[in-house]
């Protein structure tokens, strides 16, 4: 199912956070056409390292991921017969989705009252790093500094005997932010299907990471005392053995979350062959397993060192309680509920070769998307454009005008 269908979205967007909602309602069957300066493309596609990791190769993953689907125009909008053509598109189109500031989008002739004096039924969504409101509104931003850090995430993440604070992985808060604005993005079409009104949307990174430490924020809220992360170490909860991480003997860890413990004592003894334990005094009820929990915590840590990650995934396999096995990001594109489930999905391009990238998170009808490659640059300019009635001459012409790519 394709529930977008039959929608256009106009994106001018470069980099992951907004570019990652055309991804995702691309994914959901939308027309998204990728707006990209002529010259330069999206800052996106130079991207060639993350963190400590080299991107070699003719596919680059990093411009894949929030990419796939769409296809992409090569359109000076600095120019008047540049933004005439952007503007057009406009008239075709269910959704603008842009992450430029408030000046650059004025001095461009793409704000929203811009946009609306073309095309007054369209969706008009912006993603910035920190609202379009307040004394900051112009500043810019990326997920590090607007979600992680600013949001509260760093600071609430890091075990309080930490040297410094703990970064976040690449793209992070962008990709949870893109989700975010298609949620949003999707609300106001049907909003604007039921009653007629096209919504003015804004997506923040400062907003998303807040709400992403929504219960932390609140607690905080009502106790005016921040969150605190427990220090360095496995950690267990001081009065539940069976909420905490644990090491295993190949030196992996897994993460047992059992909020209420005494509920899942008895099954979890009978899966660490210690049946014993199950009617020892010290952990007979809930109240007795609670005031020791030290004690059972001990036991835990000393049985579960005894086997490997692998031993107790296989042991825990119908546990009832709660658990984890702590997997990194090769391990989680092949776990096997990833794959029964569809979350890894595959690519094909158009030289029929494949590829794979995680799918975005929503399922319609039991179907995983069949995912499209990101377009080469400005790769659909003369189609998209001959839609718009442009013949040969008239694109000759706008590319030696530098116009169009």
């Amino acid at each position: 199912m394709q529930p977008l269908a039959g929608i256009r979205v106009i994106e001018v967007a470069q980099f992951t956070f907004v570019p990652a909602a055309g991804a995702v309602m691309a994914d959901w069957g939308a027309d998204v056409v990728k707006i990209e300066h002529p010259v330069a493309g999206d800052g996106q596609r130079g991207l060639r390292q993350l963190g400590p990791v080299k991107l070699d190769g003719d596919r680059n993953p990093a411009f894949e991921h929030p990419n796939r689907g769409k296809r992409s125009v090569g359109v000076d909008v600095g120019t008047p017969e540049g933004l005439e053509i952007v503007m057009q598109l406009v008239e075709t189109a269910d959704v603008f989705l842009t992450n430029f500031l408030p000046s650059a989008r004025a001095r461009l002739g793409i704000d929203v009252e811009q946009v609306r004096a073309r095309n007054p039924n369209i969706v008009y969504a912006r993603g910035s790093a920190l609202g379009d409101e307040g004394v900051e509104r112009e500043n810019g931003g990326y997920d590090m500094t607007g979600f992680w850090c600013r949001a509260s995430s760093a600071a609430s993440i890091t075990p309080s005997d930490a040297v410094a604070p703990t970064p976040q992985p690449a793209a992070y808060g962008d990709t949870i932010g893109g989700m975010t604005i298609a949620g949003g993005i999707a609300a106001a079409l049907l909003a604007r299907e039921r009653t007629g009104h096209a919504a003015e949307i804004d997506v923040s990174l400062l907003s998303t990471g807040m709400w992403a430490m929504a219960m932390p924020i609140s607690v905080t809220l009502d106790n005016g005392q921040p969150w605190v992360a427990p220090p360095s170490g496995l950690s267990a909860a001081p009065t539940n053995p069976l909420a905490g991480i644990y090491e295993t003997s190949d030196g992996r860890f897994l993460s047992i979350l059992g909020l209420q413990g005494f509920r899942y004592w008895a099954d979890f003894c009978r899966h660490i062959d210690r049946t014993d334990l199950i009617d020892d005094e010290r952990f007979a009820d809930a109240e007795r397993l609670t005031a020791n929990a030290p004690e059972a915590t001990a036991i835990m840590r000393e049985v579960l060192a005894t086997r490997t990650l692998a031993e107790w995934t296989e042991r825990f396999v119908d546990l009832e309680s709660p658990w984890a096995p702590i997997q990194n990001t090769l391990e989680v594109t092949e776990d096997r509920q990833a794959r029964a489930n569809g979350y890894i999905a595959t690519v094909r391009d158009d030289d029929d070769d494949t590829f794979e990238l995680v799918a975005s998170p929503v399922r319609f009808d039991r179907d995983s998307p069949e995912l499209r490659p990101a377009p080469g640059f400005a790769a659909d300019t003369d189609a998209v454009l001959a839609d718009l009635g442009y013949g040969d001459e008239a694109l000759i012409e706008l590319k030696i005008g530098g116009v169009i790519t």
